[in-house]
């Protein structure tokens, strides 16, 4: 009986762009704007969790998220 090795790519390989941001990129810093806002609990604690599982900061991930949001719906 073969064995399947799942190590090795399945099907038509496709080449994607280079999407990841230059290195002067990632340590230009972006314009903030402090605010103050309320968030439900469970929201925060989801956040802090997944922070501390990827050895990030919570704040920043959050900030990630809406800054994706709104360039998502920028554009449109």
């Amino acid at each position: 009986m073969k064995k399947n090795n799942t190590d090795m790519p399945i099907g038509k390989l496709t080449r994607v762009d280079d999407f990841l941001p230059s290195p002067a990129e990632l340590v230009k810093p972006d314009a903030t704007v402090k605010v103050t806002i309320a968030l439900n609990r469970a929201s925060v604690q989801f956040f802090k969790e997944q922070a501390r599982k990827h050895h990030s900061k919570y704040q920043r991930m959050i900030r990630e998220v809406l800054d994706r949001y709104a360039s998502r719906f920028n554009a449109a």
